[in-house]
Parts: structure tokens; sequence; C-alpha cells
């Protein structure tokens, strides 16, 4: 990992002040070669904006939420969350390789247990075996930020389930964690499905494609979803660049969500019109493989729908107390 003094060397422009003020809040963990990856005489580099914090981070917004997709209300036990009859999520951790400063799970602090004790996994792997679900979704944090033998026995004690998803960034922000053990060891639990998290082409560095190319190749489907982030891929050459080298890498661009309105990510967000002005601009320039579709998880927990409805049936006036901020 890198800390704030190498890299206030490195990069011009690195407020070394607010990158700690940022860290008691809300960790900042950087790999290395993400890091290395990052463009030093860019100081709008989209891997710079996306791993370091800035000042803006830290001053309060009128649209913050502290929980903005409603998970608190729908968590039965501590480190499950389930919106839905037909799918259940289990909070693996909450530590990631990578803590993306957009992130809307910011309830992570330095200091704090991190990974449910050994009485709260074994109750929340109770309650999902025994919830009827169909869907497993493990998330966090990251999945892969735990051992391959606790992942492994999470997904054996839930083995019973149709469908097992693992949400992780770890392919594309840490894809050494992409090791022939995991791979051996997740193939040999199939079926599953892994969703990855890439929001700009440059992510997609030769060993992230590597790694991905290798679950691929173990016959684990991987899909993409991605964040519309203001000054990242708030533009439909980026969008376009990015679900094109999605395809070509056999990673299919699932979903593009409206940035969640979490505390500290307000200089990310991007209108709901100017982001369904952008997603229609991109469904002209790629065919339907590449196009993801653009969603919003609503704050009162009821899940993700397409930004087109939730404009048209007027969700953000009233979930969120006004309408969308103009342009």
């Amino acid at each position: 990992m890198v800390g704030p003094r190498e890299a206030a060397r490195r990069l011009p422009g690195v407020d070394v002040a607010a990158w700690r003020q940022a860290d008691a809040a809300f960790p900042v963990r950087v790999p290395r070669a993400w890091f290395d990856a990052i463009d030093p005489a860019d100081p709008a580099d989209p891997l710079r904006l996306q791993a370091l914090p800035q000042r803006a981070e830290l001053s309060p917004d009128p649209g913050d939420r502290s929980d903005p997709v409603g998970d608190a209300a729908m968590s039965p036990v501590p480190w499950v969350v389930c919106k839905h009859r037909d799918r259940v999520l289990l909070l693996v951790t909450k530590r990631c390789q990578l803590y993306c400063r957009y992130c809307f799970r910011r309830d992570h602090r330095p200091g704090r247990r991190s990974d449910p004790s050994p009485e709260e996994l074994a109750a929340a792997l109770d309650w999902c075996a025994a919830s009827g679900a169909r869907e497993l979704i493990l998330s966090g944090g990251d999945p892969l930020a735990v051992r391959d033998d606790k992942l492994f026995g999470i997904l054996d004690r839930l083995r019973h389930m149709p469908v097992v998803r693992i949400h992780t960034r770890a392919p594309v922000s840490a894809p050494e964690r992409v090791s022939p053990a995991l791979v051996r060891g997740l193939a040999a639990r199939r079926p599953l499905w892994v969703v990855v998290h890439a929001n700009h082409p440059r992510e997609l560095r030769p060993e992230v494609t590597a790694a991905l190319g290798a679950l691929v190749d173990a016959g684990i489907p991987v899909l993409n979803q991605s964040v519309l982030l203001a000054g990242v891929n708030d533009d439909v050459d980026t969008l376009a660049a990015l679900c094109e080298a999605l395809v070509a890498a056999r990673v299919f661009p699932y979903y593009l969500h409206h940035p969640d309105s979490a505390p500290g990510n307000a200089h990310f967000r991007v209108s709901p019109r100017r982001g369904l002005a952008i997603h229609r601009a991109l469904a002209r320039r790629v065919s339907g493989l590449a196009l993801p579709m653009y969603v919003v998880d609503l704050p009162d927990g009821s899940g993700k729908i397409p930004v087109e409805r939730a404009l048209a049936e007027g969700r953000w006036r009233t979930l969120e107390g006004s309408p969308p901020r103009p342009e």
C-alpha cells in the first residue's frame, strides 16, 4: 500500500493533511500497482480521482445520506441485507484492497471491527440458508479481501443455493489476488458468477485483463458494474471505450449505476437527467452486447430500478425530498 508521504513525493498536489483527515473517516488504501498506473502529469487522472482523497470529500453536502441505498432497514440480522424475496446479500467483510472515494458503504472506520465475529457469521449463514432465497450475493467490503479458506467455507455452507454471485473489485484493483488457487477453488464450486467493478478503460491494464481471462477460461461468467462519476467517466467516449474493452475481455457490461448520495462523494455526483442523456448517447454508439443498464439504487431500500423509470415516476422528488439538482 502507498501512504500519504510517498504519494506526495511522487504526485504533485497531494494534500497530506486532507488524506489523513479523510482516512480518519473512511480508510484510504491504495494498492501499489494501482498507484503506479496514475499519470503524475495529470491532476485529473481517473485512477487518481477514484483512489486518492480530495479536500472536497471533507465538505458535507445537503444531499448526503448516511445510508443512501436503504440497507439498514433491510438487514434482518447483522451482515445480511435482503431487499428481495429471491435474493440475499451477505456482507463477508468491510475490508477492501482499494477504498473507492465515492463508496456508498462508508461505515468502515479505522480501528473498528471489519469482519463478522464467528458467532455473527454463523448466524448470518444460518439466516441465508433458511431464507428460501435462490440467489446468494457475496459483497462487502470485498469478498476477496478474506482468505481463500474462509471464502470457500462460506460458499460450501450455502452451496444448495442455485445461483451464487461474488461482487468484487479485486480483479481490477488488485489483480494478483486472482491466484491459480483462487481460480481452481471457484471453478470447483460452479455454478457461480463473478461481478467486477471497473469505471474507466485505463483500469483494464494487461494484468487486469489476464485476471479476468483466467476466471472466464475456468468457466466462470464475469460481469461488470460501473458507477457514473463526474470527472471520471461522465462522457460517452469514455463509457464507449470502457464497454467495448470489457466485451473484448469477455466481460459483460451489466450495470451503469447512478452515483449514490453518500457523505463525501458530492463532487462525483451527476444529475440523473444528464446521466440519462449520456446513456442514450451511449446506446447509439455501442451494440446491445456492450450496453449496460443505467440504474439507481433507491434510498428507501426497494432496490435498483432504471433511472428513466425513476424520473418518470417522480421517485427522486418522493425519496430525496427535492427534485434532481439542475444542470
